[in-house]
């Protein structure tokens, strides 16, 4: 609950704090607009849950939906918080209520965050280069990394990498990790929120005069991952923005971009506001109740 307070503080300044830029961009779009991205992107971060969970069930630890729920998008505040170990650490925590060991919570969350680097790395370099010449000269680097991580996902590579840094930490090496098939899912479930999130942004680009489904998704995809490797930056503040004006820049109206940019953390805070609201709602459950909702959900468990 500290954790959910400190970070609903942080966001509540973050909003009041560029109050006269947030109202600016509430109001220079149609609601029916920002309703539609709100609900692009609420499915997209739902979409990024599901990947984080098929990674823990394909590494022996299958969570319910609904605590799924809770322990994902509760944690997912963290991010808001200044330094780049809340939501881990938060999420680690919230798994272990759930008889997850803490090892496995937080190699699912590092495997989590991996495959969505890779995956909007691998989007931004499959779309941008087709769309915006600035945006490919100034985040070249970004795009060059994006094979690097796709093949870096690879079951034995993970594997390899996670048990050489448990054994520089003097601990016990993992008796399970992912394979193939649940890292194909993850990335699978990753690539539809990506998606899910380019929607969003390409509803907010219509609003604004663009258009251009290929440039939102591949713009919004860079920006997000430029902002998630500047670690000192809480959500990314600044660094999504920036991203998502250069990118912008070919298909809107001068001083556009930056409304979208803003726009579209308004959108995505409050997704995230939303879903860990609900996830608040839902609270814990009993673990014979969940451990029941886990077989009717998996008969082949029986």
């Amino acid at each position: 609950m500290a954790l959910v307070v400190v970070a609903l503080a942080f966001c509540v300044y973050g909003l009041v704090s560029r109050w006269d830029d947030t109202r600016h961009a509430l109001t220079a779009f149609s609601w029916p607009y920002m309703v539609a991205a709100l609900v692009a992107g609420v499915a997209g971060l739902g979409a990024w849950m599901l990947g984080w969970r098929s990674l823990l069930a394909g590494m022996g630890s299958p969570l319910p939906l609904r605590a799924a729920v809770r322990v994902y998008f509760v944690s997912q505040l963290g991010k808001y918080i200044p330094g780049s170990v809340w939501a881990l650490v938060a999420q680690m925590e919230l798994a272990k209520e759930h008889r997850v060991p803490r090892q496995r919570g937080a190699t699912a969350a590092l495997l989590a965050m991996a495959t969505t680097i890779a995956t909007g790395c691998a989007a931004a370099a499959v779309t941008l280069p087709l769309t915006s010449s600035d945006a490919t000269r100034r985040y070249w680097w970004l795009l060059v990394l994006a094979p690097i991580f796709l093949a870096l996902l690879h079951p034995r590579i993970v594997a390899w990498a996670l048990n050489r840094a448990l054994r520089l930490a003097r601990r016990q090496p993992l008796d399970r990790t992912a394979g193939l098939a649940t890292m194909i899912r993850a990335v699978a479930w990753t690539a539809l929120g990506w998606l899910l999130f380019g929607a969003h942004a390409w509803l907010l680009v219509r609003a604004a005069g663009g258009s251009g489904f290929f440039l939102s998704t591949g713009a919004y995809a860079l920006a997000f991952t430029a902002g998630f490797l500047v670690v000192i930056a809480p959500g990314g503040v600044g660094v999504r923005e920036a991203a998502l004006t250069v990118t912008l820049g070919p298909i809107l109206p001068a001083g556009a971009p930056l409304v979208v940019a803003l726009a579209s953390r308004v959108v995505m805070t409050v997704a995230d506001l939303a879903w860990a609201g609900a996830a608040v709602l839902l609270g814990s459950r009993h673990p014979v109740v969940e451990e029941a909702e886990l077989l009717e959900e998996q008969p082949e468990a029986r």
